[in-house]
Protein backbone atom coordinates (compact mmCIF):
# COMPACT_ATOMS: atom_id res chain seq x y z
CA UNK A 1 0.00 0.00 0.00
CA UNK A 2 1.06 3.48 -0.64
CA UNK A 3 -0.55 6.98 0.20
CA UNK A 4 -2.11 6.82 -3.07
CA UNK A 5 -4.60 4.03 -1.94
CA UNK A 6 -5.54 5.86 1.32
CA UNK A 7 -8.98 7.04 1.39
CA UNK A 8 -9.32 10.00 3.00
CA UNK A 9 -11.65 13.34 2.53
CA UNK A 10 -10.83 16.92 1.60
CA UNK A 11 -12.10 19.81 4.02
CA UNK A 12 -15.72 19.56 2.46
CA UNK A 13 -16.23 16.27 3.36
CA UNK A 14 -15.97 15.13 -0.14
CA UNK A 15 -13.51 12.50 -1.46
CA UNK A 16 -9.92 13.30 -2.20
CA UNK A 17 -8.15 10.71 -4.44
CA UNK A 18 -4.58 11.25 -3.21
CA UNK A 19 -3.82 8.87 -6.56
CA UNK A 20 -3.86 12.31 -8.37
CA UNK A 21 -0.55 13.19 -6.87
CA UNK A 22 0.90 10.05 -8.47
CA UNK A 23 4.20 11.14 -10.02
CA UNK A 24 4.63 14.43 -7.97
CA UNK A 25 6.50 14.92 -4.98
CA UNK A 26 3.89 16.14 -1.87
CA UNK A 27 4.63 17.91 1.58
CA UNK A 28 2.28 16.54 3.92
CA UNK A 29 1.69 18.39 7.11
CA UNK A 30 -0.32 18.11 10.17
CA UNK A 31 -1.63 21.45 10.79
CA UNK A 32 -3.55 23.29 13.65
CA UNK A 33 -5.12 27.01 13.78
CA UNK A 34 -4.32 27.75 17.29
CA UNK A 35 -0.50 26.69 17.78
CA UNK A 36 2.35 28.75 18.38
CA UNK A 37 3.23 27.23 14.58
CA UNK A 38 0.08 28.34 13.22
CA UNK A 39 2.14 30.86 11.53
CA UNK A 40 4.08 28.15 9.57
CA UNK A 41 0.96 28.42 7.05
CA UNK A 42 2.53 31.42 5.58
CA UNK A 43 5.56 29.26 4.37
CA UNK A 44 3.68 26.24 3.38
CA UNK A 45 1.45 28.94 1.13
CA UNK A 46 4.59 30.38 -0.30
CA UNK A 47 5.88 27.02 -0.96
CA UNK A 48 2.49 25.93 -2.98
CA UNK A 49 3.35 28.98 -5.05
CA UNK A 50 6.88 28.85 -5.69
CA UNK A 51 6.92 24.80 -6.66
CA UNK A 52 3.27 24.02 -7.25
CA UNK A 53 4.08 25.11 -11.24
CA UNK A 54 6.80 22.50 -11.23
CA UNK A 55 4.79 19.70 -9.59
CA UNK A 56 4.46 19.79 -5.53
CA UNK A 57 1.59 19.74 -4.10
CA UNK A 58 1.27 20.67 -0.10
CA UNK A 59 -0.97 18.95 1.54
CA UNK A 60 -2.43 20.32 4.76
CA UNK A 61 -4.09 17.50 7.48
CA UNK A 62 -5.69 19.54 10.21
CA UNK A 63 -5.32 17.39 13.32
CA UNK A 64 -6.93 18.22 17.52
CA UNK A 65 -4.76 15.91 19.02
CA UNK A 66 -2.13 18.27 20.43
CA UNK A 67 -3.61 20.35 22.99
CA UNK A 68 -6.91 20.83 21.21
CA UNK A 69 -5.27 23.75 19.04
CA UNK A 70 -7.53 22.58 15.73
CA UNK A 71 -11.02 22.61 17.58
CA UNK A 72 -12.86 24.38 14.76
CA UNK A 73 -15.38 23.09 12.03
CA UNK A 74 -14.45 22.47 9.00
CA UNK A 75 -16.45 25.25 7.38
CA UNK A 76 -14.23 27.40 10.07
CA UNK A 77 -10.91 25.90 9.68
CA UNK A 78 -11.31 26.72 5.82
CA UNK A 79 -12.28 30.68 6.96
CA UNK A 80 -9.74 31.25 9.07
CA UNK A 81 -7.00 29.22 6.38
CA UNK A 82 -7.95 31.55 3.75
CA UNK A 83 -8.65 34.75 4.92
CA UNK A 84 -5.39 34.43 7.83
CA UNK A 85 -3.15 32.90 5.18
CA UNK A 86 -4.30 32.79 1.97
CA UNK A 87 -3.82 29.30 1.87
CA UNK A 88 -4.43 27.22 -1.63
CA UNK A 89 -3.41 24.23 -1.01
CA UNK A 90 -5.58 21.51 -0.31
CA UNK A 91 -6.54 20.68 3.13
CA UNK A 92 -7.76 17.44 4.43
CA UNK A 93 -10.86 16.20 6.89
CA UNK A 94 -9.98 16.67 10.16
CA UNK A 95 -7.70 13.25 11.50
CA UNK A 96 -6.03 11.73 14.29
CA UNK A 97 -2.15 11.37 13.70
CA UNK A 98 -1.30 9.12 16.78
CA UNK A 99 -2.90 6.36 19.03
CA UNK A 100 -5.44 3.97 17.99
CA UNK A 101 -7.57 6.74 16.19
CA UNK A 102 -4.43 6.98 13.84
CA UNK A 103 -5.88 7.97 9.83
CA UNK A 104 -4.06 4.89 7.99
CA UNK A 105 -2.36 7.73 5.67
CA UNK A 106 -0.15 8.76 8.78
CA UNK A 107 0.23 4.64 8.97
CA UNK A 108 2.36 5.11 5.88
CA UNK A 109 4.18 7.92 7.31
CA UNK A 110 5.26 7.75 10.22
CA UNK A 111 7.91 4.81 10.53
CA UNK A 112 10.25 7.33 8.51
CA UNK A 113 12.74 8.68 10.49
CA UNK A 114 13.58 12.54 10.64
CA UNK A 115 16.95 13.60 10.90
CA UNK A 116 17.31 13.15 14.40
CA UNK A 117 16.62 9.80 13.90
CA UNK A 118 12.85 10.41 15.38
CA UNK A 119 10.30 7.54 14.19
CA UNK A 120 7.00 6.71 15.24
CA UNK A 121 4.58 8.85 16.63
CA UNK A 122 3.67 12.59 15.81
CA UNK A 123 5.52 14.64 18.13
CA UNK A 124 3.38 17.91 18.03
CA UNK A 125 1.80 20.02 15.01
CA UNK A 126 3.38 20.83 11.75
CA UNK A 127 5.30 17.84 11.66
CA UNK A 128 6.10 17.86 7.64
CA UNK A 129 6.53 14.79 5.36
CA UNK A 130 8.41 15.04 2.26
CA UNK A 131 6.54 12.06 0.39
CA UNK A 132 8.65 11.37 -3.77
CA UNK A 133 7.21 11.22 -7.09
CA UNK A 134 7.18 7.45 -6.69
CA UNK A 135 4.87 7.61 -3.27
CA UNK A 136 7.61 6.39 -1.09
CA UNK A 137 8.04 8.93 2.13
CA UNK A 138 11.56 10.67 1.38
CA UNK A 139 11.91 13.27 4.36
CA UNK A 140 10.40 13.92 7.71
CA UNK A 141 10.85 16.97 9.36
CA UNK A 142 10.01 17.99 12.94
CA UNK A 143 8.06 20.98 13.76
CA UNK A 144 9.99 23.04 14.59
CA UNK A 145 12.20 23.01 11.25
CA UNK A 146 10.40 25.68 9.35
CA UNK A 147 9.14 25.25 5.57
CA UNK A 148 11.34 27.53 3.67
CA UNK A 149 14.39 25.87 5.83
CA UNK A 150 17.06 25.18 3.49
CA UNK A 151 17.00 21.56 4.69
CA UNK A 152 13.11 21.54 3.61
CA UNK A 153 13.84 23.06 0.17
CA UNK A 154 16.66 21.00 -0.93
CA UNK A 155 14.70 17.89 -0.13
CA UNK A 156 11.54 19.45 -2.39
CA UNK A 157 14.01 20.32 -5.07
CA UNK A 158 16.07 17.08 -5.18
CA UNK A 159 12.64 15.34 -5.62
CA UNK A 160 10.99 17.65 -8.13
Amino acid sequence: MSIYDVKIADLQGDPLDLGRFRGHPVLVVNVASRCGLTPQYAELEALQKEYGDRGLTVLGVPCNQFAGQEPGSAEEIAEFCSTTYGVTFPMTEKVEVNGDGRHPLYQELVDTPDAEGHTGDIRWNFEKFLVAADGSVAARFSPRVTPKSDEVVRAIESAL
